[in-house]
Parts: structure tokens; sequence; C-alpha cells
């Protein structure tokens, strides 16, 4: 079996290589659609082995090891992973350039600073459901503003009316927001289970250790509330909708990796 470090190695290779043929395809404009799914199965290769490595490591005799870097590098992990598999039902690889390497970096530095948060209660399946969904929110949102800084990019193009280089090998701009928007309800859902399960299975979500990440969270959550409704009612897009996403998924991380940052690595609890 191979060693865990040389593991982590190939799978930031593979994550590497992977962003490095997505972004060929991509510049190119064009492709036969062999390579794209060469590319896919790189990343998935890249995506089982750092989940084997997490696995080994989350997973601890005293309950959920959840450290800041482990965190992070499960949340990136997971966001590769449901990245792939909506690959192959919808136009979204190219988000791929970004997730990938941002995988490749959360492992890495996850190898390099293993810092251990035992959640020790984290074997009552209640804390688990509240944990699950809450990286199926985080992660589906992080795939929602990366396809909203695409749609940035690509609305800014055509209003300078350069469509050119890569632009043309992006799906139609109707298309890009109706993906955005399908990644924005659907990670909205899970938010609201995410905070619905804390409620009920936390003992006190505005105890002073998590005030702060409650209070963002409901932040993020009635951005997103709004942005859908001003969607619905008003039919919101464009520069709106992106701002509004970017703006709900900065208060979500600051309510997550923020709250950790300084729990664990500032104050050092």
């Amino acid at each position: 079996m191979m060693p865990p470090m040389l593991s982590g190695l190939l799978a930031i290779a593979l994550y590497l290589l992977a962003t490095a043929l997505l972004t060929a395809i991509l510049l190119r404009g064009s492709d036969s659609g062999c390579l794209r799914g060469q590319t896919l199965m790189i990343g998935l290769a890249a995506v089982v082995i750092h989940g084997s490595l997490l696995y080994s490591s989350l997973l601890t005799p005293n309950g959920l090891n959840l450290g800041i870097f482990h965190a992070a590098s499960l949340v990136a992990m997971t966001t590769a992973l449901l990245l792939l598999l909506a690959a192959y039902v919808e136009p979204v690889e190219n988000l791929g350039i970004a997730v990938f390497p941002l995988a490749a970096l959360s492992l890495g530095l996850n190898m390099l600073y293993p810092a251990p948060h035992i959640i020790t209660s984290a074997s009552a399946w209640q804390l688990t459901s509240h944990i699950l969904t809450s990286l199926l929110a985080y992660s589906i949102l992080g795939l929602a503003v990366l396809q909203a800084i695409l749609l940035a990019i690509q609305d800014r193009h055509l209003r300078n009316r350069s469509p050119g280089g890569f632009i043309r090998a992006l799906p139609p701009l109707q298309t890009m927001e109706s993906l955005l928007f399908q990644m924005i309800a659907t990670g909205f859902v899970l938010l609201t289970l995410a905070l619905v399960t804390g409620a009920l299975f936390l003992e006190d979500i505005f105890a002073q250790h998590l005030v702060h990440k409650t209070t963002l969270s409901i932040i993020a959550w009635a951005v997103f509330a709004v942005l859908l409704w001003g969607r619905w009612r008003f039919g919101w897009r464009g520069r709106t909708a992106i701002r509004w996403t970017i703006g709900g998924f900065i208060f979500l991380m600051l309510a997550y990796f923020g709250s950790k940052f300084v729990l664990e690595l500032v104050l050092a609890r």
C-alpha cells in the first residue's frame, strides 16, 4: 500500500494535471469529448485518493477530527466530487480550473499542518447530520460563487463585444445563469437544513463559541433568500445576481472558516 505522503502527492499531481487539461480545452475552444472524459476521470482519481486519505484522518476513536485544514480539505474534496458528478449532466466542468487547484492546495496544507480538533460527540447521528448538510451547503454554494465569477467574466466580454478566445467555449449566457440559480437554490435548501438541524440538535447555537458562526450563517441565508426572491419576483440576473451571490458566500465562509481560524489558530482553542 502506498505511503500517505506519496498518495497525497499523487492526488495533488492528478488535480493539477486535470486543471492543465481543462485549461487547454477551454483555450482551444473545442473538444471532441474524449479528452474531456479522460480529464474528468483524472479528476475523479484525485478525489478518490483524496477521500481515502481524509477518511483515515477524520475518523478517530474519540470522534471527528475537524481541524481547520482537515475541514477545508474535506469541503474542497466534496466540492470537487460534486463538480465531477454534475459535469456528466451539465456543462460545468470548466469550474474545475478553480476547484481542482484549491483541492490540491487544501490537501497540501492538511498534509503539512495536520493539527487535530476533535469533536467528541460526533458519533451522535444528530450532530453528524448537521455537519453533513453544512458541508454540502458550503460545497454547492462554493460552486455557485465560482459559476458567478465565470459568468461575470463572460458578461464583461460580451458587453465589450469581444466574445473571442475561451468565451466561445462557454455555454450561452442564459444557460450559465440558469445553472447558477440551480446551484444557489440547491445550496439554499441545504443551508436551511443545516441551520434547522443546528437549532434542533446543538444545545445552544448562540453559545459564546458559536454565536459568530450562527449569526454570519443566518446573514448568509438571508442574502441568498433575498436573491432567490428577487429572481422570482423581479427577474434579477446578470451583475445583480453575481454581486448577491458573492456577498452571501463571503458571509458563509466567514461564518465557518473565519470562526475556526480565530478559535484554532489565533486563540489556539
